[in-house]
Formats: C-alpha cells, sequence, structure tokens
C-alpha cells in the first residue's frame, strides 16, 4: 500500500517527481513515478530514450506533448504513449497544476531520476552540463537542452523551479 503522501519526492527542473514504484519492487518490469506539473510548466527538454518506453497517464490538467513532429493535448483519463526511440518532450498547458502518472517499461530509468534530483538539491546555482551529460549518456538518454528555449517560445511556457 502506497498513500499519497508516501514515496520519495524531489523537484527535477519545473517539474516534481514522487517515486511510487521501482524496477526492484516490479522485477524490472516496470516503473512508476508521479510528476506533479506547475502551470505552463515545460517539463524536460527535448529528449530520447534508448531503453525505455514511457506511458503518461493524466490524473489532473492538461498535458502537452511533443512526439516527433506531433503535438497532442491529453485530459485527465487520457494515456499518452512516448516509445523508445522518438524525440519527445511534454508540458502543462493549461494554467492549473497539472499531475501525470508514468510508467517506463523496462524498469530502471527512474534511476536516472534519482541521481537528478540528487545533483540538484547539492547544487547551487545552475548544474553542470558536463556532470548532467554524463547522468544522461549513463542511462542511455540523449537530450537537447539547445531546445529549451524555442519550446518555452513556441508553447507560452516556463523552465526551471516553480516561483515561490
Amino acid at each position: 500500500m502506497l498513500g499519497p503522501g508516501d514515496g520519495r519526492a524531489g523537484l527535477l527542473g519545473s517539474m516534481g517527481v514522487r517515486f511510487m514504484l521501482a524496477g526492484d519492487e516490479t522485477g524490472g518490469g516496470f516503473s512508476l513515478v508521479e510528476h506533479p506539473l506547475p502551470p505552463r510548466a515545460l517539463a524536460a527538454p527535448l529528449h530520447r530514450h534508448s531503453r525505455e518506453d514511457e506511458y503518461s497517464f493524466v490524473l489532473e490538467g492538461q498535458l502537452g506533448a511533443l512526439l516527433g513532429d506531433e503535438v497532442v493535448h491529453g485530459h485527465p483519463g487520457d494515456l499518452i504513449f512516448k516509445p523508445r526511440g522518438q524525440w519527445h518532450t511534454f508540458w502543462n498547458a493549461g494554467d492549473e497544476p497539472a499531475r501525470i502518472l508514468e510508467m517506463i517499461s523496462p524498469a530502471g530509468f527512474e534511476r536516472y531520476f534519482e541521481q537528478m534530483v540528487d545533483l540538484l538539491e547539492r547544487t547551487v546555482g545552475a548544474p553542470d552540463p558536463g556532470e548532467l551529460g554524463a547522468i544522461a549518456a549513463l542511462h542511455g538518454l540523449e537530450v537537447d537542452r539547445e531546445s529549451i528555449p524555442r519550446l518555452t517560445d513556441q508553447y507560452g511556457l516556463r523552465w526551471g523551479p516553480p516561483p515561490d
């Protein structure tokens, strides 16, 4: 049993993460995290995974996602599939908080989130791009950090920790 306030939580730039199920609890088949997103927040730069598929189930709010060249919008009850090898990103497309459940299959990528939370918690200011790249490479992730200004301008979003 995992209650609504249970599980380690942290901040990943613009979005939060709550760790719900790790690979060692699912036999490696999948991991499950929750991502709360403040209004109009870009969740991540454009990126692609080489090892896992992601499934984003919208719990509340409006989720925008760029899947290759296609933009989709998800609402509560919708499931957005982000297959391995596809460039993608996602964001809160509304003016209210949004929340998604993210299932990652096979498991293992949750360790990327853990390492990023640890890095961001111990870093004052912007993290070292070399360290960001090393963590991404360890998990078979390609990240286009240069996409952030274009995405924030194009979709009317913000990047970075939520305002206090």
